[in-house]
């Protein structure tokens, strides 16, 4: 079946996976990206994978077998990436730092079996307030073609318009819970209604799916999240239309790995 489907995941990775030196969670992501094997990565959060000439880059590359296109964050160091299998071909490349708070990642592919390029983006929007993330999104507004392929997937720290309130928001501090409400103290659920309206599709809505939450890792409890959908799979409508599958990939592994869980979706190839 994997042959005759595209596998898109999203991962934010926090720092890369690494606490300082330590690399366990890196390890495991790395085992946890192989084994869903994904045709393209959405990646985030690869802080440091730059210093050392790419050291760290490079050797994600050789692990994973895909080639690696990132996305400097200039002020955060939240690099931003996208890693493509071999037979993938890369059309273009461009790196938007300056419109986000940390970087887009946004390239131009050629897909086996997709009858035309696909635009894959690796976003993570601003965690520091709705009004920032609402001016992110309104540079992502012109991917949305009607009749072209595009996806976008990532961190948008925010929360869409059908899915449910989170539990114990009013418990965060203040300081935390100001990220993600409104004037009114509820959640603020803008970016994500401007994304639909500009004609991006969610495909986890899309397929009926549960809005399952995508943070915090069950390791990670007590920090600033509540559980919430953070992560995204957004696609124009033509790619919607080739979409089978779409899962928040949650075990053991994944509880430990980052705060995130990672996403993935499955669509048909066309030939």
């Amino acid at each position: 079946m994997r042959a005759a489907t595209m596998r898109i995941m999203s991962y934010n990775t926090l720092f890369g996976g690494f606490d300082g030196i330590a690399d366990q969670r890196y390890q495991a992501q790395i085992d946890i990206i192989r084994a869903a094997d994904p045709d393209i990565l959405l990646a985030q959060e690869l802080k440091g994978f730059l210093d050392e000439g790419g050291k760290r880059l490079f050797e994600m590359e050789r692990r994973l077998e895909r080639r690696a296109l990132v996305a400097p964050a200039p002020v955060t160091g939240q690099n931003t990436a996208i890693f493509v299998k071999p037979d993938i071909e890369i059309l273009a490349f461009e790196s938007d730092s300056v419109h986000f708070h940390h970087a887009a990642a946004i390239a131009r592919l050629r897909v086996p079996g997709l009858d035309q390029p696909l635009t894959a983006i690796s976003v993570h929007l601003c965690p520091n307030g709705t009004p920032v993330r609402l001016r992110e999104v309104s540079y992502l507004y012109n991917h949305a073609d009607e009749d072209g392929f595009a996806v976008i997937g990532g961190d948008f720290n925010s929360l869409g318009p059908d899915d449910p309130d989170p539990v114990g928001l009013e418990s965060l501090p203040a300081r935390y819970r100001a990220r993600y409400v409104g004037p009114d103290g509820k959640m603020d659920r803008r970016p994500i209604t401007a994304l639909m309206q500009a004609g991006f599709v969610d495909v986890a809505g899309h397929l009926r799916r549960d809005p399952e939450p995508t943070v915090p890792g069950a390791g990670f409890a007590n920090t600033e999240f509540v559980p919430f959908r953070s992560d995204y799979v957004f696609v124009t409508p033509p790619l919607a239309r080739l979409a089978i599958d779409y899962a928040v990939l949650r075990d053991a592994a994944t509880d430990a790995a980052s705060d995130h869980y990672p996403i993935q979706a499955d669509f048909l190839r066309q030939s």
